[in-house]
């Protein structure tokens, strides 16, 4: 068999390097954005000239790569294309090597570690790649205060926030963009990190150079930390909804179903952060009970080092001190 090959798709997102746990094999992370379609190429490279028919088949890796499941098998004229890939994922059958994968409305579901078997008498290939969807990463801990979550709860609250347990791939590459933050969180393998740009006594030491403070694989069910979610897009309107007084939490969600909408999540407001630049210097009620306003523009009294959703806690919900955010799918 040839060896495995690392490939990188600079056409459909930014791709960053990952090393895995083979030293000799360094592959690539592929960020792409939710409900585009994504090309994985393949091909055959014939070396014997004899052929028997070509076999091709593309599987998908759970997280920890210790198991498979079918996404297209070929053989031939005959195709199966498995579970939710079905009518999203097709060959692209440029000529008789190309065994390039297209997977359609691409989402949640479908980042992860991918490989391409193909099969020919003497002749093959395997391609191994990783496709990540491009989002935002923020921590998130409840009103119950900081590390109160175990792995089931973290994957919970990131669902009721409308994001998913970040992996690690995902929380390098926000890393990477800059984001430091001093509290240990869960991640979708079951470790617990957190990333620090800006070494510091408190979280790892200031002789300690940057990157991923690492605690390693935790117990799920007894080991409790905070967690830190992924939003992949910002499908709707996020909004300052603007009234005449302050309100309580229950006249805020109130308020936001009166006007059409719903009360802003917490992914909602980092996605409208982060890809629209939203900026506001009003703290508002969300959807979880916490207040919080986004800052793109750093300036005194909002925020004045740096941009950042900026969080104000968990106020007692009957008092009427703050605006509210709204959502409009």
């Amino acid at each position: 068999m040839m060896p495995l090959i690392a490939l990188t798709l600079l056409i459909l997102g930014v791709a960053t390097a990952v090393p895995t746990s083979d030293d000799n094999l360094v592959m690539f992370t592929i960020f792409t954005t939710h409900g585009s379609n994504i090309s994985l190429p393949c091909t055959l490279t014939r070396h014997s000239g004899f052929s028997t028919g070509m076999r091709i088949k593309w599987t998908k890796f759970s997280r920890d790569k210790t198991m498979e499941t079918d996404v297209l098998v070929s053989m031939g004229f005959h195709n199966m294309v498995y579970d939710s890939y079905q009518n999203r994922a097709f060959l692209r059958e440029a000529d008789e090597d190309d065994a390039t994968l297209i997977i359609t409305n691409v989402g949640l579901d479908d980042f992860g570690w991918y490989k391409c078997d193909v099969i020919d008498g003497m002749d093959d290939n395997t391609v191994l790649f990783s496709v990540e969807l491009d989002g935002v990463v923020f921590p998130y801990f409840p009103r119950l205060g900081r590390y109160n979550l175990n792995f089931q709860d973290a994957q919970r609250a990131c669902q009721e926030q409308g994001a998913s347990v970040a992996t690690f791939e995902q929380l390098y590459e926000a890393w990477r963009s800059g984001m430091d933050w001093c509290n240990a969180g869960w991640l979708s393998d079951g470790t617990v990190q957190y990333p620090i740009n800006n070494p510091r006594e408190p979280c790892g030491g200031e002789q300690n150079s940057a990157g991923l403070r690492n605690y390693g694989y935790q117990q799920k069910s007894s080991s409790f930390y905070d967690v830190f979610c992924f939003n992949p897009q910002l499908n709707g309107r996020f909004y300052w909804l603007d009234q005449p007084d302050k309100l309580t939490f229950d006249e805020a969600v109130e308020a936001c179903r009166n006007d059409g909408a719903e009360i802003a999540k917490v992914s909602h407001i980092f996605a409208a952060w982060k890809m629209q630049r939203y900026d506001r210097c009003d703290a508002g009620w969300l959807a979880d009970g916490s207040v919080r306003y986004p800052i793109s523009n750093p300036r005194n009294k909002c925020s004045p080092t740096e941009a950042a959703v900026r969080f104000v806690g968990f106020p007692n919900k009957k008092h009427k001190l703050y605006g509210v955010y709204c959502y409009r799918a």
